[in-house]
């Protein structure tokens, strides 16, 4: 026991007689004291002692349309952590090809009970998609808070990062380097954050390069949120004369770059290539990836916070939460070739 008590001082950075106290539900020590021992406790894998195992306060769903893209592993781990913290049991539901849609993910959640749903990149995004499925669970008095792609005709918190300012940190950097032919590859235009990045690159394009809207058009490639999608965009691109791409994900990004190197082009000596997400290990690719991270952290923990909110019997206004994403230069990006 004495060695396991130093391990978990040493972890937490606290003294040992700390740690008894906390294991021992002794009083007289700090929440965030208290909370520092038992995170030590989960790193070094020590089970937690019964009496500090937290009663659930009840289970909250959360729906992603895929664990693929490393973005929804990192919001689904932000937002458990934070749930967990307040008492409450995470359910991740997850959409697969041809498996669970959205819907019957949200009617397996309801009949078992949640306290709450948070949606992330759900169909609140697809302008086309109908929304009176949140106004049927609105109706069946079920709090839901939605991440990535605001709609005014749903009635529930949204939390977004701002994918305008986005676009413009990417096309400031890229035509500080001297690009002027910037591509732009992202997914269907019928998507929320689509139409805003576009808003977003067309303004920088104009306002950095000068360049019309009709110019800026031709340089805007439609795709799919993959790793081919991203390598079918990057061949129209390249086609069209481009010597950088801004991409809507990191995972397009990679497929960029692959694109580029099929074609015997060096990245980022003949193509600079910017992510979007700043997804878990894209710091450690080859070239390590130039990309526009999402506040993954801050965006996940106020969507906990609005929603336990709501679970409280006060409601969060109809409104929509905009994170400024930050611009992460790496080695995927350099000056024009000459």
């Amino acid at each position: 026991m004495t060695a396991r008590l130093a391990d978990i001082a040493a972890q937490a950075g606290v003294s040992e007689a700390t740690v008894s106290r906390v294991l021992n539900g002794k009083p007289g020590v700090a929440a965030t004291t208290r909370e520092s021992v038992l995170a030590a406790l989960d790193v070094l894998g020590y089970e937690r002692p019964v009496r500090l195992k937290q009663r659930s306060a009840g289970l909250v769903g959360l729906i992603t349309p895929e664990l693929d893209n490393p973005i929804f592993p990192a919001f689904a781990q932000v937002i458990g952590q934070a749930l967990t913290r307040q008492g409450y049991t995470p359910v991740l539901a997850t959409q697969t090809p041809g498996g669970s849609t959205e819907d019957e993910l949200t009617e397996m959640l309801v009949a078992r009970g949640v306290s709450g749903i948070i949606f992330v990149s759900g169909l609140h995004a697809d302008t086309t998609a109908d929304t009176q499925r949140y106004d049927a669970l609105r109706a069946q008095g079920v709090p839901h808070v939605l991440i990535n792609g605001f709609s005014p005709h749903v009635k529930a918190p949204f939390v977004s990062p701002d994918d305008r300012a986005a676009m413009d940190l990417a096309v400031t950097h890229l035509s500080a380097l001297g690009h002027r032919r910037i591509g732009l590859a992202l997914g269907p235009k019928r998507f929320v954050p689509v139409q805003r990045k576009i808003e977003g690159f067309v303004g920088a394009m104009h306002g950095r390069l000068g360049l019309a809207e009709s110019e800026t058009d031709l340089l805007i490639q439609h795709s799919l949120y993959t790793l081919e999608g991203g390598q079918a965009a990057a061949s129209a691109l390249l086609d069209r004369d481009c010597t950088a791409i801004v991409c809507a994900s990191d995972m397009m990004a990679l497929g960029a770059i692959r694109t580029a190197r099929q074609r015997g082009l060096r990245v980022p000596g003949d193509l600079s290539v910017v992510g979007f997400d700043d997804s878990p290990l894209i710091a450690f690719t080859d070239p390590p990836l130039t990309t526009i991270r999402q506040p993954v952290p801050a965006m996940g923990q106020a969507a906990v916070r609005a929603l336990l909110e709501e679970i409280d019997g006060t409601p969060a206004p109809h409104s929509e939460f905009v994170f400024m994403p930050e611009l992460v230069v790496r080695g995927s990006t350099a000056s024009a070739p000459r």
